[in-house]
């Protein structure tokens, strides 16, 4: 981004907003476009989507921006309107509707190109429009290995930008967003329209994409599984928690479901199997399958190491379950928890058998949504261990899985 008048929208994509007294309202994640009526005129960026405490987003005007900063952008006013921002017939997204438009450049003779980025300048009248456009050629060489040459351009020297039908890629927007949490770019898919939506998660790696449909509503988890060949559907679902898996492929029909599970790998399906035979709203419904599990003679080392894991929910490596071979659910016999706060205070080298929590009884599978509820609150825990009636480890009920059922359906979708 520049300080100066022009302004590439693209490294505006998640900077922090002010108001005049320095506190923070929010990040940028898009940027509002109204193409003009004669289509040779720049068309005009008329404000900000700001995303706002609770993922509500919300439209800042231009004309309330003072400046804009590397790492900031500064309003004039903290008074601004929280109405929550909704596309309007007629108006483009900078990022999601103009990015990765495969466009053609003007020249003798014309180019093929991708837009990477867009930039905006103020105009004697004091609109902002869009008078630049970054476009990286079509590679070229030896089986297109060479990279194509990133040019800037005039607005009115590229066809597509607007009116196009081409199908989209996704990987410039992708690259502006590489840095958000899975759910964040969850919420990022959401202000996208349904054609979008489709192509950008058809561009993640199946283990991203896994992660950001853990954080979507149902109907959006099910609109990109269809739009998926068979095949990938079914390595989306392998890289997901099995918990997730089984929720999602829950509301598939019978038959869909078992399609699917029969091209997953039978190690990956065995516990989604497994889950999609409880009722959606016990404890065996709504619990993980890959809890992290211990055997006795394992060190406090070894747990240590084991909790560590980045992909683990705070949740799961709060607690080691620690059972008898085989260490995968359904283990050999639960011996009980044992708690990191407990495991930080103990030599490495001892075993975790010896500071295992073995006072508080597991629930079985059967357990309701409100005796779990209870549990987690009595004992002041955030996952509780779900036990078969041979004391075998089944899976772990965490307090984000109590949350998802006690939240309304459509919590996902709402602003706060």
């Amino acid at each position: 981004m520049t300080t100066g008048t022009r302004i590439y929208l693209a490294r505006l994509a998640g900077v922090a907003v002010f108001d005049p007294s320095g506190d923070q309202l929010g990040r940028v994640r898009d940027a509002v476009v109204r193409p003009r009526a004669e289509v040779s005129r720049p068309p005009r960026v008329t404000g900000l989507v700001v995303e706002i405490v609770h993922r509500r987003r919300i439209f800042v005007p231009l004309g309330r921006v003072t400046a804009f900063d590397p790492d900031a952008v500064m309003l004039n006013t903290g008074t601004i309107s929280l109405r929550r921002f909704e596309q309007r017939t007629g108006e483009l997204m900078a990022l999601g509707d103009m990015l990765d438009r495969q466009v053609t450049l003007g020249g003798d003779p014309p180019v093929r190109a991708v837009v990477v980025d867009v930039a905006m300048e103020r105009s004697r009248s004091g609109e902002w429009e869009l008078i630049k456009v970054a476009a990286r050629e079509h590679s070229s060489g030896v089986l297109g290995r060479r990279r194509g040459h990133l040019k800037q351009v005039d607005w009115a020297d590229v066809d597509g930008v607007i009116s196009s039908e081409d199908r989209q890629g996704a990987a410039n927007l992708l690259a502006v967003f590489d840095q958000l949490r899975a759910a964040d770019l969850a919420n990022v898919l959401q202000g996208l329209s349904d054609k979008r939506r489709v192509e950008v998660a058809a561009a993640l790696g199946d283990d991203r994409l896994a992660d950001v449909m853990e954080e979507l509503p149902e109907d959006d988890q099910i609109e990109i599984l269809g739009s998926l060949d068979s095949e990938r559907a079914a390595h989306v679902l392998e890289e997901m928690n099995p918990d997730d898996a089984a929720d999602l492929l829950g509301e598939l029909p019978e038959p869909e479901q078992e399609r699917l599970l029969a091209m997953m790998s039978p190690s990956e399906a065995a516990p989604v199997r497994r889950l999609l035979d409880y009722t959606e709203d016990t404890a065996g419904g709504m619990m993980t399958s890959e809890p992290v599990i211990m055997p006795p003679d394992a060190t406090v080392a070894h747990a240590l190491a084991r909790v560590r894991d980045p992909d683990l929910t705070p949740a799961l490596a709060s607690q080691v379950y620690v059972c008898r071979p085989p260490s995968s659910t359904p283990t050999g016999r639960f011996l009980g928890i044992a708690h990191i706060q407990r495991l930080l205070r103990e030599e490495p080298s001892t075993l975790v058998s010896a500071v295992v929590d073995a006072d508080l009884d597991p629930l079985d599978p059967d357990a309701t949504l409100a005796q779990v509820s209870h549990y987690l609150a009595t004992y002041n825990l955030v996952a509780v261990p779900i036990v078969d009636e041979n004391d075998r480890l089944l899976g772990a009920v965490t307090v984000d899985d109590v949350l998802d059922h006690l939240l309304p359906e459509d919590w996902r979708d709402r602003d706060g």
